[in-house]
């Protein structure tokens, strides 16, 4: 009988369970702060307690882990202990991927229920409807952590890459601003074809598709970064070109003007007294115009060009 319907029995009043002690919680003879458990919840982690230090493994045993953690979802030892139920008594683990599915769904940004989800689709070898889970909860949450972290591990797993990259693409068209599947894109690519020459070509031109749509989105900005990082910013002429277009169209972003101080910065080191001109205007405009919270730090790049000496 689950612990939150009105019929609910404690422990103490069932007779199937006369044979146990219950072990109450120590906490010292002083508690500082003594909690106020409910009478349910001190209930149940008495003979949950008492369970644990017989390491009785039982059907009663795992019914109560059930409710115990109903109570308190955040609790390892209740998970670790279940796992280790789930071994002795030859559990069906379909069945156990039912019970974690809907506290996930209930709490989808567990810790502990995530981390159990794995070990049972661990144990049971296969990824059936997994992909398709962690997208209903990113349904929910398009930037649950535990959801993505999942993710990965089911696709490093089982090598399902093929499909995950069409995958982000619909989350990032869904909603361009979505940082979360602008990572995942990153972490696919770099775990299959990795940063060749064509595949950089083809995410440079992806990232600016979006760019041109949205010139304020960061994520978009911050991927084309670290796309581009994976060569010298100098073997990226015509990006520089297609920037500087956006300038002379009067598209005003701080990740714009950010991003081509960096070019201009790089250029600047190699020789350019023309670059390094450029890089003291952008900073400058991004110090007193276009990113002024940030006007200490670009007060710091501009000192830094200061410092630049060009032939």
């Amino acid at each position: 009988m689950s612990v939150d319907s009105d019929e609910y029995v404690l422990y103490r009043d069932r007779s199937e369970w006369e044979d146990i002690e219950p072990v109450a919680q120590d906490d010292g003879p002083h508690p500082v702060v003594q909690i106020a458990y409910s009478e349910r919840f001190q209930d149940c982690y008495d003979y949950f307690r008492a369970v644990l230090q017989k390491n009785e493994m039982s059907q009663r045993a795992y019914a109560l882990t059930s409710n115990a953690l109903l109570l308190n979802l955040a609790n390892y030892t209740v998970w670790h202990f279940r796992r280790l139920l789930l071994d002795a008594l030859k559990i069906d683990l379909n069945e156990e991927l039912i019970f974690v599915s809907n506290i996930i769904v209930d709490t989808p940004k567990n810790y502990q229920a995530w981390h159990h989800r794995q070990v049972v689709v661990s144990r049971l070898g296969k990824p059936d409807g997994e992909l398709a889970f962690t997208r209903k909860v990113l349904d929910m949450d398009a930037k649950n952590y535990h959801a993505w972290q999942h993710r990965q591990w089911i696709l490093r797993q089982f090598d399902l890459w093929e499909k995950e990259l069409q995958f982000v693409d619909d989350l990032i068209r869904y909603d361009l601003r979505n940082n979360s599947a602008w990572n995942q894109r990153y972490y696919v690519v770099s775990s299959t074809t990795g940063f060749t020459d064509d595949v950089i070509v083809r995410e440079v031109k992806y990232a600016m598709s979006f760019v041109h749509r949205a010139p304020n989105n960061e994520s978009a900005w911050n991927y084309l970064q670290g796309i581009v990082n994976q060569r010298e910013l100098r073997d990226f002429p015509t990006l520089k070109s297609e920037c500087l277009k956006m300038i002379d169209e009067h598209v005003c972003s701080p990740f714009l003007l950010a991003f081509l101080v960096d070019v201009m910065e790089d250029e600047a080191q190699n020789g350019s007294a023309d670059s390094l001109e450029k890089a003291k205007e952008f900073c400058g405009q991004l110090e007193t115009q276009t990113d002024t919270i940030r006007c200490n730090y670009w007060r710091y790049r501009l000192s830094h060009l200061e410092t630049i000496q060009c032939s």
